[in-house]
């Protein structure tokens, strides 16, 4: 395809590659040079360029740190109809970056931003291995959320407050050397200054108040964000009153769940039944 192919209309890999063309020929700048910019190829901006390749969110924010215009490509990217995201998820990140405190609570996974490396490869893997995902949005996934997890080595980070149901636990995910390392990073994450880790048990019952996984943010100016999920899509609440109603349960959860010590003992007693196979 060459430039006088390039339809912006065509689809939304064109569209943000003609954006991309334009802004670098306005600045004068040859391929070579924006590639340096960015930290890729030419042939990558090349393809960008001719809507063959479509964007990550890594290469949006250097695009938009190599031109100074704020978060254009960001903004193009995440509505480039990837999609990789559940409705309402674009909207979280963009709190869930300015929060001061996460409270996590989840059912069958690790919460997202505990997650070692192998166990995302391995859940977003066997997405594209029953057909539920491509290829690219399973590596979108990835490479978003361990961006992500760079909130946790921040200065000041967040306080976490995560509560994971022993499902989580014993699920496994990929090999049981994923599952070995992935309980080993918890037990790690769990003694850290500001993270508090607990677990609910199985015995809990009918008193775990939540069916599905929430989360709760609290951000600088005190106020609460709340985001929850079903099987196909995801919401940001921000209605006082659903919120405060969210954090009583929470508060409730956090008294039935086991301490923090013990939950680190179990945590342990699990990856040592992953570990002996």
């Amino acid at each position: 395809m060459n430039k006088r192919e390039l339809d912006p209309q065509a689809s939304p890999a064109a569209e943000f590659g003609a954006i991309l063309r334009e802004s670098r020929e306005q600045r004068g700048w040859t391929q070579e040079h924006l590639a340096g910019l960015v930290g890729c190829t030419s042939s990558h901006i090349s393809a960008l360029e001719n809507g063959r390749r479509k964007a990550t969110r890594r290469i949006s924010t250097e695009l938009d740190r190599a031109f100074g215009r704020g978060d254009q490509f960001l903004a193009e990217w995440s509505k480039s109809g990837q999609r990789i995201l559940f409705e309402g998820f674009e909207e979280y990140l963009r709190e869930e970056s300015k929060a001061v405190a996460m409270r996590l609570f989840e059912i069958n996974i690790v919460p997202s931003l505990l997650q070692t490396p192998a166990y995302v490869r391995a859940y977003q893997g066997a997405l594209v291995g029953r057909g539920a995902s491509t290829q690219q949005q399973a590596d979108e996934r990835t490479e978003l959320l361990l961006h992500r997890q760079g909130l946790l080595a921040g200065d000041p980070a967040p306080l976490v407050h995560a509560v994971i149901d022993e499902g989580a636990l014993r699920r496994s995910i990929g090999s049981r050397e994923v599952m070995v390392e992935q309980l080993q990073h918890l037990e790690a994450l769990a003694v850290r200054p500001r993270v508090l880790l607990q677990v609910s048990p199985f015995s809990l019952g009918e008193l775990r108040p939540f069916a599905h996984p929430i989360t709760l943010l609290t951000m600088p100016n005190r106020a609460m964000v709340g985001y929850g999920e079903t099987q196909k899509r995801g919401f940001l609440e921000r209605d006082p009153e659903t919120l405060a109603g969210w954090a009583g349960e929470y508060d409730h959860l956090q008294v039935e769940a086991l301490s923090r010590a013990a939950s680190i003992e179990f945590i342990r007693e699990v990856r040592k039944g992953f570990d002996h196979g």
